[in-house]
Order: C-alpha cells, then structure tokens, then sequence
C-alpha cells in the first residue's frame, strides 16, 4: 500500500515534523512512504528522514530558486485557507502543485498534518483514497473562523486524528461529522539512541518554542524559589522564539545568570534531557506534549501544569511526574522542590516514567494506524449513506425553516 504524509516543511524543526517523519518510519516497515513537502527553506532537513522514505518538496523558497521567479510565487494562496495562521507563508504556487499533486496521486492513504493543508486533501484528493487529517493543534485553538470552515471540508474526509482522547471527545462534541471517524491516536516517540539519564545532575529543564503560550516565564519565576533554597541546581531552557529577549532580561532582574540559562535550539533533544534529572513544562496549553514523553523515555520524571489537553493523558500524578494547577507559580516550585529534596522519589518516578512511554514506541502507534485503515476501507459503504442521510435532514431542515418564515 502507498502511503503519503503532507506536512508544510519537512526541512524545518518543530514537534509535527518529528512526528511525522516518526510516524513515516514506522510506516515503512509495512509500506511506500513518501512525504510531500509543501515548502522547502534549505538543501537538507534538519531531522533524519528514514532512507526508506521519499521526501517530496513541492515549492523551493531558498533564494534565487527557480519557483521564487514564478509569477504565481508573489501571488497569496486563494486556496489554503485565508483564517489559517500559516497563510501568509503560502502562495498560488503552493495552491497549483498541491491540486495537481493531489489529483493525480495513485496513493492508497493520504494523510494531512495541519489545517490548511487538510483544506487541500477535502478538495482535491482522490475519493478512491483514504483521507485522513491529523490535528496536532487543539479544536479550541483555531479561530471560530477557522472551525467553520474546516467543518465544511472535513465532513467530506474518512477521519480526523486528534493526538488526544480529550480533543477527540471536543471534535465529536463541537464539531458533527456525520460518516467521519474521529479518534485519538498519540504520536510516536522512539526510543533515544544514547543512556538514559543516571538522576545525579543537579539540572532542571526544559524545552520549546519561546513563545508566550509556553510559559517559560512562570518556569524562570518558580525556578529562583528553588534557587533560594538550592543554589547548586540549575535550570536549562532549550529553544529559540520570539520572546528569548524578554526572558533574558527576566533572569538578569532575578539574579539568575549564574543559575538560569537559555541555550537555544538543540537537536535531538534527549541528548539534553539525559543530562538533567527534571524536566519540566509551565504551558498553558499542549495539544500533546511531546517534550514530556522524550523526557520520560530517557528515564527523567517530568513537572508539568495541568492545561489542556495532553499532559493528563501522558503524566500519571505522583506516579510517574507531577501535575500542577495551570498559572500556578508557587505550586511549580513546590512541585520541583518535592523531588530535589526526595531523590529516592525523584528515582522511582524516573523509572515508573521509563517504563510508561512505552505506550509511545513506534510499533503500536503504526498497528493502531494499520487497524484504522482497514476499519476505514471497511465502513466506507456505510460511512457514505451516514453522510447522505445527514445531508437529506440538513436540507429538510433548511426547506422547514423557509416554510415557516413565510
């Protein structure tokens, strides 16, 4: 069976490209793999892309590329969807290649991997596939604008994977798809390739975008409580985003230097995870939490607020981590001092967290893709006369409401 991944650029870093070059990997024990990406900024992705698997670009952005002389390349995307953040990145080209590309795959399984980009699979992929959109944002992290009109082209899909049983739930409760299969599959997170953290380090950290919704400011205020009453520890922040200024400038005015540091991006990032004995997360939002289950498979217990949606899925409270209320600074520094001042918790819970990313190795997670493409292919009969009777009890609707307004 031919499977293709779209994914918006396979070459840059961020959690849905990992996932999905994971998801490809594992993929490709059983099947054709390809990615199609729909823009290329550089010669080599910065990820490994298993050799099984083709990668695809579909539009080069580097600078004095051929498609960057292309009249449709300074016109904006009419198609990608205009309430979609990522439209300003689009153009007409993308629009043009992505329509043909979709309308003469001979895929077998089409898979989306964000909004805009699923936009395109509902309007030009083959009915004759299987077309599937993941959703690695939460539903209530789109615009109202946005939800509308991804309802009006996902109702037209085989399925909507959400990475969360919560979200699934908000998708089927906000969003009716009648003959639409929607459910939560986790992403994969493969094992690290080097040792597992051995908890001696006196290190906290941390990983993401430095972005507002992240939090990283909480995480630097609740870390100088931990800092007051041990100064040997430190606290390590990896990534690179628009607020790294402001969160400098948070650590100077703390008296931080010596304790706190930003060390930028780093990849792969167990390699980082491995040196600390604490990793911890202050969002106020994670449609997953990817950084939490890399943390967990290389043996560290995790601290993390409790936001919606995908850090109760993944941290077992007292367990395997700890869960804090969202917002809440004091209850994060409690959380971090509870388990550098208790290292024999501190060594159960990394364990119990070793032992439960399992749930997240790349061969159950590709099973519960192989068994939704068999369900999918199966239920398709049915599947059709769901969303024809939803059609005829929309239009009858539409047809009372008219007689009564007259």
């Amino acid at each position: 069976m031919k499977i293709t991944l779209l994914l918006h650029n396979a070459y840059a870093i961020g959690g849905t490209v990992r996932t999905t070059l994971n998801l490809a990997a594992a993929l490709a024990d059983r099947h054709d793999v390809e990615i199609v990406s729909m823009l290329r900024h550089r010669e080599v992705p910065r990820f490994t892309v298993d050799p099984r698997v083709r990668l695809i670009p579909l539009v080069d952005t580097r600078v004095g590329s051929e498609d960057m002389a292309d009249p449709l390349f300074g016109e904006p995307a009419q198609d990608f969807p205009l309430a979609e953040k990522r439209h300003h990145q689009y153009s007409r080209l993308v629009d043009v290649r992505a329509a043909e590309l979709l309308r003469t795959t001979d895929a077998d399984v089409l898979i989306g991997t964000r909004p805009g980009i699923n936009v395109y699979l509902a309007r030009f992929g083959p009915r004759r596939a299987l077309r599937i959109a993941q959703e690695h944002l939460r539903h209530d992290a789109h615009s109202k604008r946005l939800r509308a009109e991804l309802a009006r082209h996902y109702r037209t899909l085989d399925a909507v994977v959400t990475t969360t049983e919560a979200d699934a739930a908000v998708y089927r409760a906000r969003m009716p798809l009648p003959g639409v299969r929607v459910l939560a599959v986790p992403n994969i997170v493969p094992a690290p390739a080097g040792p597992p953290s051995d908890g001696t380090s006196k290190v906290i950290a941390a990983a993401g975008r430095l972005v507002r919704g992240k939090r990283f400011d909480l995480l630097i205020e609740a870390f100088s409580g931990v800092a007051a009453k041990h100064p040997d520890w430190r606290l390590r922040i990896h990534g690179g985003g628009a607020e790294r200024a402001q969160l400098q400038g948070l650590i100077d005015g703390l008296g931080l230097g010596g304790q706190a540091e930003l060390t930028g991006p780093r990849s792969p990032i167990e390699a980082e995870f491995a040196k600390a004995s604490i990793v911890a997360s202050a969002s106020d939002a994670e449609s997953f939490g990817m950084t939490l289950v890399e943390a967990m498979r290389c043996g560290v217990p995790v601290v993390s607020t409790d936001c919606p949606l995908g850090p109760a899925e993944i941290i077992h409270d007292g367990t395997n981590g700890l869960l804090v209320p969202r917002g809440d600074g004091p209850a994060l520094t409690d959380a971090l001092l509870t388990l550098i001042e208790d290292p024999e918790r501190r060594r159960t819970m990394a364990g119990n967290a070793r032992e439960s990313s399992h749930r997240y190795d790349p061969e159950p997670i590709a099973e519960r893709y192989q068994l939704l493409f068999g369900e999918l292919r199966s239920t398709r009969a049915r599947r059709a006369r769901q969303r024809a009777m939803a059609r005829i009890r929309a239009r009858a609707r539409r047809l009372l409401r008219r007689a009564l307004r007259r």
